[in-house]
């Protein structure tokens, strides 16, 4: 299991040491009424090891288990130094566990420049436990919302993104030249990705903040630096880095680094390659057909495995374990 730059392809990694894990939890406007569950158990699930609000684990239509199986067994190998939920608009709330809960509205008629500020304020007020943090999420529908948040802030990268340019249209349409970009953004856009993106413009000035993620994280460095001056304030761009997985960079149907070209600066972007040729269990072996490229925070946790000398075999047998223990 290795690391790699994003643009170069060339060996690469995160810090060594204890990192801070959130998971920022949200259900977005484009979510279908049978997964607005998943965000829910993805957060029981990363905190207990257990979901309370379900018999069983998310997964995908086909049986495949949520990518939050990947986070949890790299926490059970070398674990995060803290991890806190953030609550950005659940339609069910997780059962026996403690939550950051913003008060924010849930999918329609959101107020972007609030969210915006409240990411702003957690953003300066966060007290970092361990050497960085680590920004995931679990948003299912979400790339359809990242993908009509840019483009609605003037970005050229329509062809960049894999979910419906249909469904992406259908945003644009309720916009208009005349709107300011925080207007355009509460029609288009979601809790998560506006939060977030207020989240690294503050805390990005006192420690290093690592985005877990493909599309949507690429869609909040992208937000941030759009709303700079709206909140007169830049992005202190040497203390980010996107880490997704192999999936991803991979993605014959989203084009992660020219998302990422298209920022003012050149971001410090990074993957991590990890096999399941090796499990004794078929339905993890569905990853590599791409069931699932990344979320909860996967790539980022592979790349705090792979900086602090986890082995592919050793993540793979700590999922196997979770797996056959429940």
């Amino acid at each position: 299991m290795k690391t790699y730059n994003i643009f170069t392809n060339k060996e690469d990694s995160l810090p060594k040491g204890k990192a801070d894990f959130l998971l920022a939890v949200s259900v977005s406007k484009s979510s279908e009424e049978d997964v607005l569950l998943t965000p829910t158990l993805d957060a029981e699930f990363i905190i207990t090891q257990k979901v309370f609000s379900h018999g069983e684990l998310a997964q995908t239509p086909h049986g495949v288990p949520t990518l939050a199986l990947v986070t949890r067994a790299v926490h059970n190998l070398h674990p995060f130094s803290a991890m806190e939920i953030l609550d950005l608009g659940l339609e069910i709330k997780p059962q026996r566990i403690f939550i950051n809960d913003f008060n924010v509205s849930k999918r329609a008629n959101i107020d972007a420049k609030e969210i915006f500020r409240k990411g702003m304020n957690f953003g300066h007020a966060y007290e970092l436990k361990g050497a960085y943090l680590i920004l995931a999420e679990s948003v299912l529908g979400g790339e359809t919302t990242a993908g009509a948040s840019v483009l609605a802030l003037g970005y050229d990268c329509a062809d960049a993104f894999s979910s419906s340019c249909v469904e992406i249209e259908k945003a644009l349409a309720l916009t208009n030249a005349n709107m300011s970009r925080f207007e355009k953004l509460s029609l288009v856009s979601d809790n998560m990705l506006l939060f977030c993106a207020g989240f690294l413009l503050e805390a990005t000035r006192r420690f290093h903040v690592v985005l877990a993620g493909g599309a949507q994280m690429a869609a909040c460095l992208l937000i941030a630096d759009a709303l700079k001056e709206d909140a007169l304030m830049r992005l202190k761009h040497d203390n980010v880095t996107l880490a997704t997985t192999a999936w991803v960079a991979h993605d014959a149907n989203l084009d992660i680094t020219r998302l990422l070209s298209l920022l003012s600066y050149s971001p410090h972007a990074i993957y991590t390659d990890f096999s399941f040729e090796d499990t004794e269990m078929e339905i993890l072996k569905r990853y590599e057909e791409g069931e699932q490229k990344d979320g909860v925070g996967a790539g980022g946790a592979l790349a705090y495995a792979s900086s602090n000398n986890l082995t592919n075999q050793e993540v793979l047998e700590a999922m196997e374990l979770i797996m056959y223990a429940m």
